[in-house]
């Protein structure tokens, strides 16, 4: 018995590491904007990299422990690659097409409320990149913790965070659609959040509760959606 208790403590140790310090190995990494592509163009960026990160691309790699695999299946519906079937938006594809690997349990950690946004793809496919897209607008509802509905959140396990917009005129003039989440990163469970940050300039830690604070004083900034993380997720 006392021998079974040494050979799986360490197995126990190692899990736990992995599932408390997801990302430490990218801290200090520099920021970058949108430095994941199809090797291809349009996006003629990697399909992988481990030098830089945006907050979307750092929480992925992460997720998929930083295998391109796993990767792939989490930045692509269905795992097919290409410049289209890549989920550009949280709301309406990232979200949706990644069921298997998170979940939203907002409604386990404050009273919630509904964002409701219309994401426009075609459109933004035509301003921002000059691609041709036929997808319709779509319309989804998500739930959120307005920033008045929670104090100090606590949790055992990291979670996914997504922050939470209004609608903004300008960036719909400019982009040609609406967006709801402008910026993720995992909660851990010391309080810190652990995110890619273009003002902190790269993969950092910061306290959560501090972030939060000066979230809510931003224009459009309404409150956050928790994700858990599912086991045998892209790993599987």
């Amino acid at each position: 018995m006392k021998l079974l208790y040494f050979i799986l403590l360490p197995l126990i140790c190692v899990a736990c590491s992995r599932t408390h310090y997801i990302g430490e190995e990218y801290l200090g990494k520099p920021y970058l904007l949108d430095p994941l592509g199809e090797e291809s163009a349009p996006d003629t960026d990697p399909l992988i990299r481990f030098d830089a990160f945006d907050c979307t691309t750092f929480v992925e790699t992460a997720l998929a422990d930083g295998d391109v695999d796993r990767l792939t299946k989490i930045r692509y519906k269905d795992g097919k690659i290409g410049f289209i079937n890549r989920n550009h938006f949280i709301e309406t594809e990232w979200l949706p097409n990644n069921t298997n690997l998170v979940k939203n349990i907002s409604a386990q950690y404050g009273k919630t409320a509904i964002r409701r946004v219309t994401i426009k793809r075609a459109k933004w496919m035509k301003l921002v990149h000059n691609v041709i897209d036929t997808t319709p607008d779509k319309t989804v509802d998500l739930e959120y913790i307005p920033y008045n509905n929670f104090d100090t959140i606590k949790t055992d396990k990291p979670l996914i965070v997504l922050f939470t917009l209004t609608g903004d005129p300008k960036f719909i003039k400019k982009t040609g659609t609406e967006l709801a989440v402008h910026h993720m990163g995992f909660l851990l469970p010391n309080g810190m959040l652990r995110h890619a940050s273009s003002s902190g300039g790269g993969v950092v830690d910061v306290n959560f509760d501090e972030y939060v604070a000066k979230r809510k004083k931003m224009p459009n900034n309404i409150g956050i959606i928790l994700l858990e993380i599912k086991q045998n997720d892209s790993r599987r």
